[in-house]
């Protein structure tokens, strides 16, 4: 169902009234997920002390938006969508001027083919990261569910769905950053955010004008990539998986490269770690993988098996924001309210991850990574991934 700004379901026609009183009810909740209600079993004073912090992050957030609407790297909509993203989140209706002012920058990213990036100043090996941008930037606009927005959604579906690399190999059924670079690569963050993003919209393709192709990923392509990035022997037959006990399950970045550990015998394999795992549940999710599915099971197991919020794990604090925004919309979309530890203690993960990050918050109300792996000394990008982290923490299973 598509949204409008003011919540209406615009985009459905129903004379009947049951009908269209079960659709006040879903607009009523969606409202109530918005602007992160808090479920009555969260404890009242962390409840309390985590809406203050959203509240406190969004003001300081908004406050660092530049004149043209943009937040961080000008080259980067992403940042701004993610930003943008995040005070929807948080108050659509206190920063909705804010919040306009981003779309228009995103808007002004958008290119003939569907596509939302910008030129880099200087030559990269990501080149202008199309496919990360525009991913994010979909994803970001069709939250705001404005009608206006539906053409430049399906037009950067369009575009995403011929970017999935779909040649043989380990590659197939992945993303990368950017097509136009012209090589074969495909790493699992990148996939992650790109199915990702063409779950979160697949209601605009049913809007589509007549004669207009539908635009859609290749699933099946989807999960042959995502069984070369598990550690889980059997699903995963390269030489590179790892048959460690304190591996099975978890994910790495990409196939056959990127962190990785030799054993005794010299053997050189992929290593999983936090980030990576949940992005791995999560796309296990989107391309509709049961949740009794051996792969399902074990990335979860690996999970519990590492359960920790004070490091990403396996990682160490590279990445540390970018694996509160992961695990959050992992486990939110896996329906689990909480995991059971090898030692036997159950994690009500949505506290934990509430507590966190609240203690994590600096005094001026922004939040950032000293460690700056993956562009997480950038306050404006961090304080985004933990807005969008809290208030998912804060809302209702």
């Amino acid at each position: 169902m598509w949204r409008t700004r003011a919540g209406a379901a615009a985009f459905i026609q129903d004379d009947g009234k049951d009908k269209r009183m079960k659709i006040w009810i879903c607009v009523l909740l969606m409202l109530g997920l918005m602007v992160g209600e808090v479920r009555a079993e969260m404890p009242a004073d962390l409840a309390a002390d985590g809406q203050a912090a959203l509240a406190r992050g969004a003001a300081w957030l908004a406050a660092q938006q530049q004149a043209d609407g943009h937040w961080g790297s000008p080259e980067t909509p992403a940042l701004t969508a993610l930003a943008m993203w995040a005070l929807h989140r948080a108050n659509p209706v206190e920063y909705q001027d804010a919040i306009a002012r981003a779309m228009v920058y995103v808007l002004t990213s958008v290119h003939e083919d569907g596509s939302i990036w910008r030129a880099p100043s200087m030559e990269r090996r990501g080149g202008g990261l199309a496919n990360y941008n525009t991913a994010v930037c979909m994803s970001a606009l069709h939250a705001l569910g404005r009608p206006e927005l539906v053409p430049v959604i399906q037009k950067a579906r369009t575009y995403l769905a011929k970017m999935q690399y779909l040649d043989d190999g380990i590659y197939r059924g992945g993303m990368g950053y950017d097509a136009e670079t012209g090589r074969a690569y495909a790493d699992l963050s990148n996939s992650y955010m790109a199915y990702e993003a063409m779950r979160l919209t697949q209601d605009v393709e049913d809007l589509r004008a007549a004669g207009d192709p539908k635009a859609d990923l290749d699933w099946g392509a989807v999960q042959e990539f995502l069984a070369q990035v598990q550690n889980l022997p059997g699903v995963n037959t390269n030489s590179y998986v790892s048959d460690d006990a304190d591996s099975r399950g978890g994910f790495a970045y990409t196939p056959g490269a990127g962190a990785a550990n030799t054993n005794a015998e010299g053997k050189v394999t992929l290593r999983s770690y936090g980030s990576m795992t949940y992005a791995g549940l999560l796309a296990l999710i989107y391309a509709q993988v049961d949740e009794t599915d051996v792969r399902v099971q074990a990335a979860k197991d690996w999970a519990e098996r590492h359960w920790s919020l004070d490091e990403n794990p396996g990682m160490g604090q590279e990445g540390l924001y970018y694996f509160f925004n992961v695990l959050t919309k992992s486990l939110k979309a896996a329906g689990d309210a909480t995991l059971t530890l090898p030692d036997g203690r159950t994690v009500v993960w949505r506290e934990e991850v509430a507590r966190k990050l609240v203690a994590l918050q600096k005094p001026d109300g922004h939040w950032v990574n000293d460690n700056n792996r993956w562009w997480e000394a950038e306050p404006n990008l961090v304080t985004s991934y933990v807005l969008l982290s809290l208030a998912s923490a804060l809302t209702p299973q």
